[in-house]
């Protein structure tokens, strides 16, 4: 079975000042004169650009107001460097990226404690169970980007609070150098060979991708959508037998030999293949055979973003052809890739290279996912202690 759901990333302070933590404001919110037209149109309530009075007059709000925050965005994860750098180049907009490392969880935690202050986050890139919990919160704001139609209906909210943007599959990383044969299936990740190796990027209770890794070690052993308890039930067997590692897995605990396998997103995977060669590394990526599980990560806006024209021009760029083509040269398999196809404007070079898949991917239900929160959240710690 194939299915989709929750990434990987700690909130900090000001920006100049990540490490900490305090809610004291790092300056006030914009008034709404820098992010108005002159016919009275506020770009805090814009559901699309057409509303706003047109791409030109987005664009130029966006320049006014000079800067975009956001924060949990790694510029390794799926090529986020690229696209933040094009967007940049493109519109001259300041973006401060705050906290790279954090989580979903995280994002959601800095835009309800820090509303009103400038440092708040404008934009949010949550995994799917996490926008769907922002969205039930009233923490979003409804925006419709020029090519929100072509996005699957499975895909987005129909009140246009989150749409998916890029995706992947879980997969297993592995140090073929430091691992004699690097395991293909789920199966495998139990020989005693594997001893202290195996690790997830990230706690599950926060971490899309590692929740997304016990979802897809669930499908691997008879559990659904319906039904993660096996995927807990594996990794207590994980840990039982030694080879479960809690080392949270990243780029630095690999080439320390720290966590030689590592179960994440195929395009963060393929991502480490291309950096660990020109450092030695032989990092091989498999698909598990028994335990095929995709996710995309959903944009949105904050409804109090400090921001506003520069958040919704943010999201028309990752829309764009240039934005859904910069994920794909990442690894990452675009939301609007279907529609793309069809129109000729898919990077096919960049599609060539994805990890091999059969099948299409489906999607748990809104209440499947938050059954299965609520289940990780209760019995994650116990199934992994001691």
């Amino acid at each position: 079975m194939i299915v989709s759901l929750p990434r990987n990333a700690a909130l900090g302070g000001c920006i100049a000042v990540v490490a900490a933590l305090a809610l004291s404001a790092c300056g006030a919110a914009p008034d709404n004169a820098s992010t108005t037209t002159k016919d009275g149109k506020n770009a805090a309530t814009a559901t699309s650009a057409a509303d706003f009075g047109g791409m030109d007059a987005l664009v130029k709000a966006a320049r006014k107001e000079g800067a975009l925050h956001i924060i949990a965005v790694p510029r390794d994860w799926a090529n986020y460097g690229a696209i933040i750098d094009g967007f940049q180049k493109k519109y001259g907009i300041k973006i401060q990226d705050e906290s790279p490392d954090g989580s979903s969880q995280d994002e959601i935690n800095a835009v309800t404690t820090r509303k009103g202050q400038d440092r708040a986050p404008d934009v949010l890139d949550l995994g799917s169970s996490f926008a769907l919990s922002a969205a039930q919160q009233g923490l979003l704001a409804p925006y419709k980007v020029a090519s929100f139609a072509g996005i699957p209906a499975a895909q987005k909210d129909p009140q246009a609070r989150w749409y998916n943007d890029y995706g992947g599959y879980v997969s297993i990383g592995c140090d073929a150098k430091r691992v004699k044969e690097c395991p293909t299936s789920f199966k495998d990740l139990l020989k005693p060979e594997y001893k202290g190796q195996v690790a997830l990027n990230g706690n599950p209770t926060k971490s899309g991708s590692a929740f997304g890794g016990v979802y897809a070690a669930a499908l691997a052993n008879g559990g659904s959508f319906d039904d993660i308890q096996p995927g807990l039930d594996f990794f207590a067997k994980l840990k039982e037998n030694g080879n479960y590692t809690p080392v949270e897995s990243t780029p630095a605990t690999v080439e320390k030999g720290e966590t030689p396998i590592s179960i994440d997103w195929d395009y963060l995977n393929a991502g480490y293949a291309d950096e660990f060669k020109s450092k030695g590394l032989d990092w091989k990526v498999a698909i598990p055979s028994d335990g095929q599980y995709a996710q995309y990560y959903s944009q949105a806006i904050s409804k109090d973003a400090p921001h506003p024209a520069a958040a919704r021009l943010w999201q028309e760029y990752l829309y764009s052809t240039e934005g859904q083509n910069l994920w794909l040269k990442g690894y990452a398999r675009p939301a609007l890739m279907t529609a793309m196809e069809k129109a000729g404007t898919l990077d096919k070079t960049a599609a060539a290279k994805l990890p091999e898949v059969t099948g299409t991917p489906s999607f748990p239900t809104e209440a499947q996912q938050s059954k299965a929160k609520t289940v990780i959240a209760q019995r994650w710690g116990k199934a992994v202690s001691g």
